[in-house]
């Protein structure tokens, strides 16, 4: 009997051991106490915009950073939210799949939490918003970001182009304008 019991224990501690890690999750800092305003939504059209118009972005580093927060967001919220498997079908699978472009045109580490990565980012913009320049490079330290530092918040102040990145978010947008669309037409939620 008690040889059964430590088989029996054994196999529960064998269990236990193959339970999945938890899901990521992260926010971003404008939405923190919002209920109105959908944060996906947001950052994939503020997403789609800014790099389509990435010639605004050269000398705003906080502005870079802003995108960026999106993208890391949108990079755990769109394959992870229990609504957009339905909505948005490409792009769970897409903006996930961006992800090693954006990171590495930006030198953030490729293993880093989404969380992190924003709130490192979110002091950058506070010290901007703060006018504490020197500040704004010790934002990003390594190793979350490589080199870090100045050279770092080089890149951000010219980034640079992210074709599958880009494009990974037009299509969410046009996912998002296409279920729009159909919901207002009476049609709800249409699987393509």
């Amino acid at each position: 009997m008690p040889c059964d019991r430590r088989f029996l224990l054994l196999g529960l501690l064998g269990l236990g051991a193959c339970a999945a890690t938890p899901i990521e999750t992260a926010s971003l800092p404008e939405f923190r106490g919002f209920v109105s305003i959908d944060p996906v939504r947001h950052s994939i059209e503020q997403g789609a915009d800014m790099l389509t118009h990435r010639s605004r972005l050269v000398g705003q580093p906080w502005e870079t950073a802003r995108l960026v927060q999106a993208l890391e967001f949108l990079a755990v919220e769109v394959p992870n939210g229990p609504r957009w498997n339905v909505m948005l079908p490409m792009a769970q699978l897409t903006i996930p799949a961006a992800r090693a472009e954006w990171r590495q045109g930006f030198g953030i580490a490729p293993e880093a939490r989404a969380q992190e990565v924003i709130d490192s980012l979110t002091e950058l913009r506070n010290a901007y918003a703060e006018q504490r320049l020197g500040a704004a490079p010790a934002a990003l330290r390594a190793p979350l970001f490589t080199p870090g530092g100045q050279e770092t918040l080089d890149r951000f102040a010219d980034p640079p182009a992210l074709p599958r990145t880009t494009r990974a978010v037009i299509d969410a947008r046009q996912e998002l304008i296409a279920q729009t669309f159909d919901r207002r037409a009476g049609l709800g939620f249409v699987i393509r």
